[in-house]
């Protein structure tokens, strides 16, 4: 056992020398990578830009994906999640609190499939995301028992029906983080040269969004797109429901986001280093979020919810590759750009964080407790 320890302090030495990346035994990652299952990580595996060849075991991680891999100079790992929100926390918990590594500089990219909305993108596409909205926090009533007057049976906690904010004192303070939108365009820039993967199944499978006008964006070639993300553990199908997402995302953005993907880790994710940037651990700052689409969020006009739900995703395979054809474009300007522009930090002109306003700084949300109290 201390020959064991001897010899990965005296490894960590060597690469310190060569490349920072090991601090007193420590990895000191420039970019760390957070998938949430299998074959969202496969795709970062067997390329020829690096090597995650270096193994960490450590308490905490999800027995279906107990390791961290990492490159052999710790510059560049790779975490897998497990699915839904209690997995993500739990294993983003441990990642950061194991003492394994010093993340104070470390860029964290989130990078998984999503389901689209057509009104603002398509299979295939890329996203980044500006905030990243929990819309699973909800009051619900039974679909067969909605008044009448009720648009929905989904509405905020707190409330007394739709398209009312939560009240002051039901807000959580995870319905909602703000991410840093200067490093977001940063990272939509070097993302520039990438180009998508497509299929022919893909293909015939958007196509049917061209009947209505607006699913327009659902019927067009992938691209990378700046919008919003909406967390819930409930996978979910159908134009009510995706009103209900939509109109909840900017409910409780004070009208500021726009949803155009649905994932079951995000808002947990992000509260575990946001947490950790209150403990001094990490910069939030430094967060990306990516989610590239695999399947509609809802059925084009001839098309049941229950096949749109179950049927075949032919936009599975072009996602997952379009996460590594883009966010290799990130990982690498991130990395080669380290000294002369990453490595201080991109400073965010925008808000950034929860919707209490809990990191100090000059600028506050404009959306939470305060600000929707007062809509």
């Amino acid at each position: 056992m201390a020959f064991r320890v001897f010899f990965a302090l005296f490894l960590c030495l060597v690469l310190a020398l060569r490349s920072n990346a090991c601090e007193n035994g420590r990895i000191h990652p420039k970019v760390f990578i957070i998938t949430m299952f299998d074959l969202e990580a496969q795709v970062w595996f067997n390329i020829p830009e690096f090597t995650l060849d270096r193994k960490l075991v450590f308490p905490g991680l999800p027995p279906k994906y107990p390791s961290v891999n990492c490159t052999n100079d710790g510059n560049i790992c790779l975490v897998t999640t497990g699915q839904a929100e209690v997995n993500a926390a739990s294993t983003i918990s441990a990642v950061v609190y194991s003492g394994n590594f010093n993340l104070t500089s470390t860029y964290f990219l989130v990078a998984g499939v999503a389901g689209i909305n057509p009104k603002l993108a398509t299979i295939g596409a890329v996203t980044f995301a500006r905030y990243a909205v929990q819309v699973g926090v909800q009051f619900e009533v039974d679909a067969r028992q909605i008044p009448s007057n009720f648009s929905t049976g989904y509405f905020a906690q707190g409330s007394t029906g739709p398209g009312q904010p939560p009240s002051v004192d039901w807000w959580y303070g995870t319905e909602v983080f703000e991410l840093n939108d200067a490093l977001r365009q940063a990272a939509f820039n070097l993302t520039m040269p990438a180009i998508l993967n497509d299929s022919v199944t893909a293909q015939a499978a958007r196509a049917p969004y061209s009947t209505a006008s607006v699913f327009a964006p659902g019927a067009t070639d992938p691209k990378i797109v700046l919008c919003d993300t909406a967390t819930s553990d409930t996978y979910w199908s159908g134009d009510l429901l995706g009103e209900m997402v939509e109109n909840t995302t900017k409910v409780l953005t004070n009208g500021n986001a726009v949803y155009c993907t649905t994932q079951q880790e995000d808002n947990a994710t992000l509260n575990v280093l946001f947490r950790a940037t209150l403990a001094g651990l990490l910069d939030f700052s430094r967060v990306i979020v990516m989610r590239a689409g695999s399947d509609f969020d809802r059925p084009y006009a001839t098309q049941t919810v229950i096949d749109n739900l179950l049927g075949p995703t032919p936009g599975f395979a072009p996602s997952l590759m379009n996460l590594y054809l883009v966010g290799i474009k990130v990982v690498e300007g991130i990395i080669s750009q380290w000294d002369g522009r990453f490595a201080a930090g991109v400073k965010p002109m925008n808000y950034i964080g929860d919707v209490f306003g809990s990191l100090v700084g000059d600028i506050q949300p404009d959306f939470g407790p305060t600000a929707c109290s007062n809509q």
